[in-house]
């Protein structure tokens, strides 16, 4: 997924090899829900740093991994006509937790680098795996184009509130 994305061998293989710590705040702010996500790879390394305001407005983001990015994210629910466009990758597996401010039960994100001719939709949430719940990321990357796709599932332990 990263070779797709642009990203070196040096730093592909750095990734690979890390543990991944995710900090997450979720709050409000001018009337809308925001998550900010600030990731530490083992031994302190700083990783990449996600403010997504969650109102599906497309907003630029440097990122130093990923590089110059378009992103857009928003509540979302299996009732809402936009689950049924969606790739039946993205839809399964989901717990049925209503955390949203409306009850809805994950995030939609989408991300595109023109420069890198590639983009990512992601729905993430909370999975039951093994008999145990797990913070997941479903996400297909594919270049713009078209000539490739990639589905992949990231699957995070969860630690709750510290």
């Amino acid at each position: 997924m990263l070779t797709l994305q642009g990203v070196g061998w040096l730093k592909r293989t750095a990734i690979g090899l890390a543990t991944v710590t995710l900090a997450i705040k979720q709050y409000t702010a001018d009337g809308a829900e925001h998550i900010d996500i600030a990731s530490t790879a083992t031994g302190g390394i700083k990783g990449t740093d996600e403010a997504r305001v969650l109102d599906w407005t497309s907003r630029p983001h440097e990122d130093h991994i990923f590089g110059s990015l378009l992103s857009r994210n928003r509540w979302l629910d299996d009732k809402d006509a936009e689950w049924d466009a969606l790739d039946a990758f993205l839809k399964e597996g989901w717990l049925d937790e209503r955390v949203g401010p409306s009850g809805e039960h994950v995030i939609q994100n989408y991300v595109i680098n023109e420069k890198a001719g590639w983009g990512a939709a992601q729905i993430w949430g909370f999975s039951l795996i093994d008999g145990a719940r797990y913070y997941t990321r479903r996400v297909i990357v594919s270049k713009v184009d078209g000539s490739e796709v990639l589905k992949v599932r990231l699957i995070y332990d969860w630690q709750g509130k510290a």
